[in-house]
Order: C-alpha cells, then structure tokens, then sequence
C-alpha cells in the first residue's frame, strides 16, 4: 500500500489539476460525496438521530460542506458548524459553502466559545469531523482544540475527512489535541499518520476512496512510503532450485551473549537457522560456550575469550578478523553488555567487521554501546548497516526521551538513518523501518503478544539470514520485519495471543514464510 506525505499529497492535487486537466471542485465534489456515502453505509442507523458536520475554514472544512449537502439530499438531518465566519472562506470551499446554503439551509458560524457551546448544545446521532485536513502542522490550541474536545465528548460515531484532525499526517504524531474518529475516510491514497501510532489510534477504520486523481500524477510523484503488507513482500522471498545446497543459502555470524544472556545468542542463531540460513556461526563468550552449543545442535560455535563475563574485547579482535571472512552477514549485539571490553568491540565490527560484500545488524546492547560512542560512527562502516533499536534505544542513541521518540516515531526513525546512513528499524506497534534514500515502510503485522523477551533477538537473526542470502538490506529488514510479526500472529492464533514465547515465533517462521509465499 502506497503511503503519501502531506506534500506528496498537495503535490498530487496539483498535477491532477494543472498538468492533467482534472477540475480542483470535481475533486471536493467527489472527496465531500465519499464521505457522506462512506457514514450512511457504516453508521446509517445512527444517522437517523441527525448528524453534526464540524467544518474548519480550508479545503478540509469545503469537503465536510459537500458531505452535508449530499446527506441532505439522502433525507438525513444535518446541523453544520463552521469555526469562524462564513466570509473567511475561499474558493473551492466557499463555493462549497453556497451550495450547501443554496439547499435552503444555514451554518452556524462559531468564532467564540459561547457560539461552539450552542453549536453542540443538541447531541447528533454521529458527526462528520472536517476541521483539519492533511496539512496541519501546528499545535491544536484555542477555540479549534476545544472543538476537538467537544467531538471527542459526544459519545457517538465520528466520521473523518482526509485523517482525524489533530493527527500530524507524516508522523502520526497527535499534535496536542486529536479527534478520535470511527472511520476516517481518505482519499486516492491513505498517509503515513493513517496506520502510525499514536495517531493510528485515532483514525478508526480505515477507507480509502478514489476520487479522479489523474493515474500518471502518482507516478511523476514516485512516492517512497509503504504500509508493508503481504502483496508488498511476497515477492522478495526466493524460490530455491531443486539443487540448492547449503553454501548457495548464506553463512551468518551471530556475534552475541554473555553471562547470564546465553539465550540471546540461541535466540538470535535460531531465528537465522529458521529463516533458511545455509550455515549459521555463533562467536560467543567462553562462559557461555558450553550452553549454546548444547541448546541448538545444527549450531558451530566459537568460544571467544571473555572478561568479567563480557567478550575480551583485545582477543576477540584477533579471533574475529580471521572468524568473519567468508561470512556472508554478520548479526551483533544481543546479550554482549555494556563495558570497556563491548565498545571497543563494537568499535572494531564498525570498522573492520562491515565490508562492502559483507553486510551488518546492530541490535540491543551494540546499540547501546553505540550510542555512547556517538552514533554518527557508524559512517566510519565499508558496507551496509541495519540497525534494529526499540524506542529506548533510539532514544539513547539521538539523545533524546523515550516519550518524544514515541510521540513521532518516523520523525525519530528518519533522523537515526539520516545521521548514519544505516537503514534503520524501529521496534514497536506499527515498527518503522527507513532507509537512507529517503524510504519509510510501515509495518502491518505482529499483535500485543510480541511484547515478551527475546523477540528481538529472533528479529535480528531473521534479518540477518536474510541479508546472507542475497537481500540488500533494506529489503531484509522489510521482510524480516513482516515476517517476523506475521509468524507471531499465527504463533498467538494457534496459542493464545498472551503467553506465547518467541521460541513458539521462531518455530512458526517455515509454515509462516511457506504461506505466505503462495
């Protein structure tokens, strides 16, 4: 599924129009018509009760006006407000506005809060929320985020036009205030703060209606946003020829664990094996040796010395640099700690471990590590990077806060791959993952369950098998990453969404890749 920008969005409407000869009223006209069908057919019976159109004075507010003339024309009862004075509107919704008055009918204009109380002093069976459109990039204050309140307050289905006013369209982020919509409707293409958490949250279902956009104006635009579902994916996953044997299907490296964090070497050298790695090598710590060759024996371990329970950093160096050659992708970082020791082997990975043939994730505690070496580092790397935080790493990493990474998630996402040119993912609700080139994928799949330890660790090696066996990296971690939240929806379908390990994820990722690749 395409995701648009709100200036890949403005810019479609202007191609449409200018370049492609599609009249800007036609495209109100059948935006505002959408709506109102989309709320009859969805909330009919409570449109009985009557319906309240909420308009602001943009082309947002003009679509809201077409709707409550064509509810009107469908028999419905229909009450519009409009935040401030009818002579404030222009063009094409001005002229909306005539032809809903020309209905012989009025707008209550709600330029105090005493007007706004009286507009809602009658509770309507739903409400068309038209105040903010796609290009809101301010804070919601005054007599516009009271009005916010007072939708929120009614109790009763709330059908928005473009993206639930108050929610930030690039980011998803709710910008001080947001309606809380049951049905946001949208049009030609749904936008990145439509499935973005927290503004997701907002939106409600989701419709997506053609309204006459010119088709080659979508393709002068190019736009490099996706919500990654399966049609998106299906088809990086490869047919292997009835000849294939292990050495054509990728060695990888885990380079992971320490005292007391085994499993997260067998965890991530698993998730590897499960995803069709050819071969899979775990360099771990010597007091940990012994317990991850006996948990997985289609495993090769390296016992690399240690320290303090760590990785020795000034001998795995030397053990490391004859270990990594040959390898096809290296996965590194869960379980290692924190020290003296694991940042200068971070360090060393940055430096000589990455190499142009021989691509590099960086999970957990490498990122940790990394961001106090400065994350900008990672320039310093020969090859491709993939970096996997949650949002507390990426907040030590951009030093920042956790709540502001998670108030503009793909804001946050962005600026780490821009600083490093990795391409980056981060883990949540709604993972997003973005490439140096200026992608952004959201992701569809995965369910609350996830919220378990090791998940991560079974998602770096699912990327990194991925990454040795052929994928450029970008297109590993989109399929990892649906892969891996798609093998947990059918994990918590079969189990039961609270209580499922990510050992059950792991062992659901060959029936999980199989279907989804018919």
């Amino acid at each position: 599924m395409i995701l648009l920008s709100a200036s890949e969005s403005r810019e479609l409407d202007r191609l449409s129009q200018e370049k492609y000869g599609v009249a800007s009223y036609s495209l109100m006209t059948r935006a505002g018509e959408a709506v109102a069908l989309a709320a009859i057919e969805r909330y009919g019976e409570a449109l009985r009760s009557g319906v309240l159109v909420v308009a602001g004075k943009g082309n947002n507010g003009g679509d809201g006006m077409v709707a409550a003339r064509r509810l009107r024309q469908e028999g419905i009862a229909v009450r519009a407000v409009l935040l401030g004075r009818t002579s404030q509107l222009k063009g094409d919704a001005a002229r909306a506005l005539s032809d809903y008055l020309a209905t012989g009918t009025s707008v209550a204009e709600a330029d105090s809060e005493d007007a706004l109380t009286r507009a809602f002093s009658t509770r309507p069976g739903a409400v068309i929320d038209a105040v903010f459109g796609t290009g809101l990039n301010a804070e919601v204050a005054g007599l516009p985020r009271r009005a916010l309140e007072m939708i929120n307050s009614l109790g009763v289905p709330i059908v928005a036009v473009d993206i639930a006013s108050g929610v930030n369209s690039d980011t998803g982020a709710v910008m001080g205030a947001a309606v809380r919509a049951s049905m946001t409707v949208t049009f030609g293409f749904a936008k990145f703060g439509h499935v973005s958490y927290p503004g997701a949250d907002n939106c409600g279902e989701l419709r997506i209606e053609e309204i006459g956009f010119a088709p080659s104006a979508i393709q002068d635009i190019a736009p490099r946003g996706r919500f990654l579902e399966a049609a998106d994916v299906r088809g990086l996953i490869g047919r292997r020829p009835m000849n294939s044997h292990k050495g054509l299907n990728g060695h990888v490296m885990v380079i992971a664990g320490g005292r007391g964090k085994g499993g997260a070497s067998l965890l991530a050298s698993r998730g590897a094996l499960r995803t069709g790695a050819g071969l899979v090598t775990a360099a771990i710590p010597q007091c940990v040796a012994d317990i991850v060759a006996a948990g997985q024996a289609e495993l090769m371990t390296e016992p690399i010395p240690d320290r303090h329970g760590h990785f020795d950093a000034d001998a795995a160096a030397g053990v490391l640099s004859a270990l990594v050659e040959g390898k096809d992708a290296l996965v590194a970082g869960p379980g290692i700690g924190i020290s003296d020791d694991t940042e200068r082997l971070v360090e060393w990975l940055i430096v000589h471990g990455v190499a142009p043939g021989r691509p590099m994730l960086l999970d957990a505690d490498a990122l940790n590590v990394l961001a106090r070496l400065g994350c900008e580092r990672l320039r310093e790397a020969r090859g491709p990077v993939v970096m996997t935080p949650h949002p507390g790493e990426m907040a030590r990493l951009l030093g920042s806060s956790t709540a502001i990474v998670n108030a503009d998630r793909i804001t946050a996402a962005r600026t780490l791959s821009q600083r490093t040119g990795a391409v980056v993912l981060l883990k949540g609700a709604r993972s997003v993952v973005c490439g140096p080139q200026g992608e952004v994928y959201v992701n569809s799949t995965g369910n609350p369950g996830m919220g378990s330890p090791g998940m991560g660790d079974a998602l770096s090696g699912m990327v990194g098998a991925l990454m040795g066996q052929g994928l450029k990296a970008l297109d590993a971690l989109a399929l990892g990453v649906f892969l891996h939240g798609y093998a947990a929806d059918r994990a918590a379908k079969r189990i039961g969404q609270v209580g499922y390990l990510a050992g059950d994820l792991i062992d659901e990722i060959p029936r999980a890749r199989e279907a989804l690749a018919s």
